[in-house]
């Protein structure tokens, strides 16, 4: 069998892999063996003799297909979880999302009207304790119980 490790390792500089990321053609051994400068090793990669490999990836379609899954909602039971519930949903972070949602949407309803200070007081007393866990529970609430003067707009998202 003919050496050639000389002209793989050229030829592996030449297209800028590894020894093992190059295919010499079987069929053209001899030839492949007779180039000694780079210059003959570049003229064998013109003319097909010599080809780099393809290179193999990790596939993401089984990551791709993980990530519809979790947008969907799965993947997401007791056996996936690592952290704490309040490591993966902070309590005191989602009590100021929804206290200032609620605060808010109070303080609009004043503004326009909708309820007394007053009431606006009561109500503002009420959420502070937790009664409402949304604004659209506290949109209920001033409905079902009369609270606002005039009928109320429909509450957006």
């Amino acid at each position: 069998m003919v050496n050639i490790t000389p002209q793989k390792r050229m030829a592996a500089e030449l297209l800028g892999r590894g020894m093992n990321g190059v295919w010499i053609d079987p069929e053209a051994i001899f030839k492949v063996s007779n180039a000694i400068t780079r210059e003959d090793v570049g003229k064998l990669i013109h003319d097909g003799f010599i080809r780099p490999r393809k290179i193999k990836g990790t596939s993401r379609g089984r990551a791709r297909a993980q990530k519809l899954k979790r947008a969907r909602g799965q993947r997401r039971g007791p056996g996936s979880r690592k952290g704490t519930a309040n490591a993966r949903n902070n309590s005191k972070r989602t009590w100021i999302n929804k206290i200032r949602a609620q605060r808010k949407y109070l303080t609009q309803l004043r503004e326009e009207g909708y309820i007394s200070p007053n009431t606006y007081r009561t109500l503002y007393l009420q959420a502070k304790g937790n009664l409402f866990r949304s604004r659209r529970y506290l949109y209920n609430y001033i409905r079902e119980n009369n609270l606002a003067e005039q009928r109320l707009p429909e509450l957006s998202k």
